[in-house]
C-alpha cells in the first residue's frame, strides 16, 4: 500500500518541540553581542515567538469544493470471478472525485504526529494551502461519497485537535524561553565586559558598544540590575531603574491627591506654581549624588532627574488644551530622549468640564502617534502606560507615562 498520503505520520511531535526549542537557543547564540545588547528585548522577543511558534492548520470547511471526472479505473485486484489472469491490469470506466479542502496555517504540521494518535491516520493530499482528497469508483453514489468525505474530515479534526493541545504548551512558553535567553545572554556580555575592565589595562572602545546601566544615585532603595561602573575609557549611559520610577510616579499621584482634597488652595495657580509643589515633594524623598543634582527644571523642562549630567527622569507638567497639544508634548519629550530605556512621564491638569471625555481622548492621542510601540495598560483610572521609540532608532525605548489630573478652578 502507498504511504504517501498518509497525513500525520512523519515526524513526532515531541521531535518537533524539542527541535524548536533547540532553534530557539541556537539562534540565540547566534545574535552578535552588540546588536542584542542594543535592541529592544520586547521587540526580539516578538521576532522568535513569531518565528518559532507553531501554527497549527485550521480548515476551512464553508470553502470546501468537490469535482468529478470520468476516469479508467484497475479493478484487476477486485475479486471478479470473470478475470482470469489477475497479474495484469484491468480498466473499467468509473468516476474519480475530487475533494479540495483549503486551511489556513503550515502545511508542514500535516506531517507531524501528535502526542495521541490512531494506527490508521487520514489520508489526503497536501497541495499548497490545500487538501486533496480523491474519491474513485465504478460504482459511486453520494451517500457512499458523503460518508467517506465526512469519515476523513473526522479525523482530521481529531488529529488537529491533538496537534493543538501539544503545540499550545510550546508555544506559551516560547516568549518566556526567549526572554529568558536573551536576558542571560546579556548579562553574560555585561559582565565580561567589566571582566576586561576590571584587568587595569586600557579598554579598547568600539562606536557600537551598549549604552545602558541602571544608576546607583538615587537614595530610595536602588538596587542596580547591571554591573557598577567601570574604571575603563567607556562607560555605558546611566538608566533609571523601573522600582525607582514607579515610586517617582507614585509621588507624582500623592501630592495631586493633596490638590484633589484641597482644591481652594491651588485653584489660582499657573502650570510653574503647581511644578514647584512637585518639585519639593520630590526632593523630600530623593537626592543627588556629590555634584549636588537634584530634581529641577531648566528651561522648557519641567521636572527631571540627572546623573552624570544625563536625563534619567523627565516630566512635563501641562494644562490639557486638546489632542494636538498632548501630541506636541509628545513630540518635545521624545526630543529629549537621546538614549534607550528613559523613563519620562506627562502629567496633564485638567481645568476643564467632562473630565471623562478627556480620559477617553488620552489614549487615542497616544497610540496614534507615529513613535507609540505598545499598551503597558493602566495602574489606575487616570494613569496610562507606553512604551514609545526612539526617533532615531525603532530598537531604542522610553517608557512614557501619562497621569491625568482633574484640579477644578
Amino acid at each position: 500500500m502507498n504511504n504517501s498520503d498518509l497525513l500525520f505520520n512523519n515526524v513526532h511531535w515531541f521531535d518537533i518541540d524539542q527541535h524548536q526549542r533547540k532553534l530557539i537557543s541556537d539562534e540565540l547564540g547566534t545574535i552578535d553581542g552588540n546588536r542584542l545588547l542594543n535592541s529592544s528585548i520586547e521587540d526580539l522577543c516578538d521576532y522568535f515567538e513569531g518565528k518559532y511558534q507553531v501554527n497549527v492548520p485550521v480548515i476551512c470547511e464553508d470553502e470546501i469544493v468537490v469535482d468529478q471526472n470520468e476516469t479508467q479505473i484497475d479493478v484487476s485486484g477486485d475479486q471478479m470471478r470473470f478475470i482470469h489472469d489477475r497479474s495484469r491490469p484491468f480498466f473499467m470506466e468509473g468516476t474519480a472525485i475530487e475533494v479540495t479542502i483549503p486551511f489556513d496555517g503550515d502545511s508542514e504540521v500535516f506531517k507531524v504526529q501528535p502526542s495521541t494518535y490512531t494506527l490508521n491516520p487520514p489520508r489526503a493530499e497536501v497541495r499548497s494551502q490545500a487538501l486533496i482528497l480523491n474519491i474513485e469508483g465504478t460504482d459511486l453514489n453520494a451517500e457512499q461519497v458523503r460518508s467517506e468525505i465526512d469519515q476523513t474530515l473526522s479525523k482530521i479534526r481529531s488529529y488537529l485537535d491533538n496537534l493543538k493541545k501539544d503545540a499550545q504548551g510550546l508555544n506559551d512558553q516560547i516568549r518566556q524561553l526567549a526572554k529568558s535567553g536573551i536576558e542571560g545572554r546579556r548579562q553574560k556580555l555585561l559582565a565580561n565586559q567589566n571582566l576586561v575592565s576590571s584587568l587595569g589595562f586600557q579598554l579598547k572602545e568600539r562606536k557600537d558598544s551598549p549604552k545602558t546601566y541602571v544608576s546607583p544615585e538615587v537614595r530610595r532603595k536602588i538596587v542596580p540590575t547591571m554591573p557598577p561602573a567601570s574604571t575603563a575609557p567607556f562607560k555605558p549611559e546611566p538608566i533609571l531603574s523601573e522600582s525607582d520610577y514607579d515610586h517617582i510616579l507614585s509621588v507624582l499621584q500623592n501630592m495631586v491627591q493633596v490638590m484633589e482634597r484641597s482644591p481652594s488652595a491651588f485653584a489660582s495657580m499657573d502650570e510653574e506654581a503647581l511644578r514647584s509643589h512637585f518639585l519639593v515633594q520630590l526632593n523630600g524623598h530623593y537626592e543627588g549624588n556629590a555634584t549636588g543634582e537634584t530634581f529641577n527644571y531648566e528651561g522648557k523642562t519641567d521636572i527631571l532627574i540627572r546623573s552624570e549630567g544625563k536625563n534619567i527622569f523627565i516630566g512635563e507638567c501641562k494644562y490639557w488644551n486638546g489632542p494636538k497639544k498632548l501630541t506636541d508634548t509628545l513630540n518635545q519629550l521624545l526630543g529629549y530622549s537621546c538614549w534607550r530605556d528613559t523613563k519620562v512621564a506627562v502629567i496633564i491638569f485638567n481645568r476643564r468640564k467632562d473630565f471623562s471625555k478627556i480620559l477617553d481622548a488620552i489614549p487615542e492621542t497616544v497610540k496614534a502617534h507615529p513613535n507609540y510601540k505598545r499598551d503597558l495598560g493602566r495602574k489606575a483610572e487616570t494613569n496610562f502606560g507606553y512604551v514609545f521609540a526612539n526617533p532615531t532608532d525603532k530598537n531604542r525605548e522610553m517608557i512614557l507615562t501619562v497621569l491625568a489630573f482633574d484640579v477644578p478652578e
